[in-house]
């Protein structure tokens, strides 16, 4: 056992409480998973256990996202980090700062042994910032940890590894030194940006994942009402300009919906918009791009005409301080919105199931009569094209998504996260039956929480944004569908309440029962998934 130093879980749980993690979450298996736990408890971090690593991954993910601090994930080895990598993947994508723990091996196991041995940090590399190996019982631990998480939380934000054996998790580790960043890049020069601006007439704003701190996003709601110019938002930055106000023009993927108000840019800002944001399409417009970002791009749609990368906040204030009012008048930016809202509608409920839209407007129609305000987590399929075009968002972190990588299985877990995160808000799940059935188990994970979570579930039997790209092609049957489940039932059966509906009646009852509910409640909605192809055409184009 350690001496003066604390052992070395001791240390990595605090480097993790000076960096402000608020908690840990995981799947432990032997190794050096036990005594971080144990060290969690007895520094007052709590911990909580997922079903499976990648929602883990994804939950931490979702806090750091909405803390604006490192998340913390602990996994066992060989098999615990292979199926963590998902997670790794979409933290990294959607530059969230993320410090996976995961149990190591020593060179005394190495020497007679292969059994579930892989190089972990090899298999991550593409998709992690650093790594870093604990082996030996006498480590600075706490300062590897701490340095990793200085890495994690650099621009651009993103995920770091640390493997640590029980043997440096039960040994000493040295003091934990103290945990500071570097020091933001100095004021970039913003002369070439005035220039622009000065010279635009019709700016068009694009907000992205990395306005969503406080401050970029009163200083970017600033600048918008400055120029009194439309903004669009990302589906990671939903919220940052809110749904109601008057400037807000609609959300940018890079795809076909947005563009008519973009050809009419004769400038185009991207605040925060990493390119990872966006869909992989040649960029559409003429208009000059003016860059501002946390750091620089290693990879432009369009070479900026000005570009500034720095702490984003005081950028645009500073721009905002002079600027010149813009030509646009509020009853152009309405009739874009209102041009983008028609091309992306659903269409009503019919007896096939109802509208992917209404099931998102009634759920926030039901919230409202509740008086409940959740976040929405969304998970990737095509309902996602109605749920980010029709939910109300107001603030950063109303809407959570997995957007640079898009994968499947995030709802649910990222829904969790976002309701021990705030429990006065709760949050609501949308996700299609795909998605839920790759992480049905955190249905157990809610439970035995008990968290304040609606899960809402799109449920056409189909993987229907697949099957929308299937064109012409003939496939075997089963191959993109499956039996509809009862997603009600497995709900019960895991500890929550479960409801069904049918039709938009049946529908708003089980909302109003679910959001009643004092934790976790499923409502299995049948929908017509008809109505997908003309949405998808007019957002990609």
């Amino acid at each position: 056992m350690a001496e003066d130093g604390g052992t070395g879980a001791a240390a990595v749980i605090a480097a993790l409480q000076a960096a402000g993690t608020t908690r840990l979450f995981g799947v432990p298996g032997g190794g050096s998973s036990l005594d971080l736990i144990a060290a969690a408890r007895a520094a007052g971090l709590p911990f909580a256990l997922a079903r499976q690593e990648t929602a883990a991954m994804i939950m931490a993910a979702t806090t750091a996202e909405l803390t604006h601090r490192p998340g913390a994930v602990l996994v066992t080895r060989g098999p615990g980090v292979g199926n963590a990598a998902n997670g790794m993947a979409q933290a990294a994508l959607d530059r969230a700062p993320v410090l996976l723990l995961a149990a190591g091996f020593t060179e005394a196991e190495r020497a007679f042994a292969n059994h579930q041995f892989f190089d972990h940090a090899a298999m991550l590399a593409p998709v992690s910032k650093g790594a870093a190996k604990v082996t030996g019982p006498r480590s600075a631990t706490g300062a590897i940890a701490a340095d990793l998480l200085v890495r994690a939380m650099s621009a651009p934000r993103g995920p770091v590894l640390l493997e640590l054996t029980a043997a440096a998790a039960r040994g000493e580790s040295a003091p934990l030194p103290a945990l500071a960043l570097p020091a933001p890049p100095g004021a970039p020069d913003l002369s070439a940006a005035r220039r622009l601006l000065a010279e635009a007439r019709r700016p068009v704003l694009v907000a992205g994942l990395e306005a969503t701190d406080a401050a970029s996003c009163a200083a970017l709601r600033g600048l918008v009402a400055a120029l009194g110019c439309p903004a669009l938002v990302t589906y990671k930055a939903k919220g940052v300009v809110p749904d109601a106000d008057p400037c807000f023009g609609g959300v940018f993927t890079g795809g076909e919906a947005e563009s008519p108000l973009l050809r009419d840019a004769d400038l185009i800002i991207l605040a925060g918009a990493d390119p990872v944001e966006f869909i992989p399409q040649p960029w559409r417009y003429d208009a000059p791009v003016l860059d501002l970002g946390t750091a620089p791009r290693p990879l432009h749609y369009k070479t900026p005409a000005a570009a500034a990368y720095g702490p984003l906040a005081p950028m645009l204030a500073a721009l905002a301080e002079g600027a010149a009012r813009s030509d646009w008048t509020a009853a152009a930016i309405t009739a874009h919105r209102a041009a983008w809202l028609r091309a992306l509608a659903n269409g009503p409920s019919g007896n096939r199931g109802l509208s992917p839209q209404a099931v998102v407007e009634r759920a926030q129609a039901a919230c409202r009569r509740a008086g409940a305000d959740p976040r929405i987590a969304v998970d990737a399929g095509a309902h996602m094209f109605p749920a980010t075009s029709f939910w109300q968002a107001s603030r950063p972190g109303d809407l959570l998504i997995s957007n640079g990588l898009a994968t499947m299985g995030f709802a649910l877990p990222a829904g969790i996260a976002a309701a021990l995160h705030d429990p006065a808000r709760g949050a609501l799940a949308f996700t299609g039956d795909g998605g839920l059935l790759m992480a049905l188990g955190e249905l157990a994970t809610a439970a035995t929480l008990g968290v304040k979570l609606t899960v809402v579930v799109f449920n056409d039997a189909t993987l229907s944004l697949i099957d929308i790209k299937k064109d012409a092609r003939a496939l075997p049957e089963g191959a993109l569908d499956w039996p509809e489940a009862d997603f009600a039932a497995a709900m019960a059966s895991m500890g929550g309440v479960g409801f069904r509906a049918g039709n938009e009646a049946e529908y708003d009852a089980a909302l109003g029962q679910a959001l009643a509910a004092k934790g976790p409640a499923l409502v299995d909605v049948r929908v017509d998934p008809a109505s997908y192809p003309a949405q998808i055409k007019a957002l990609r184009g």
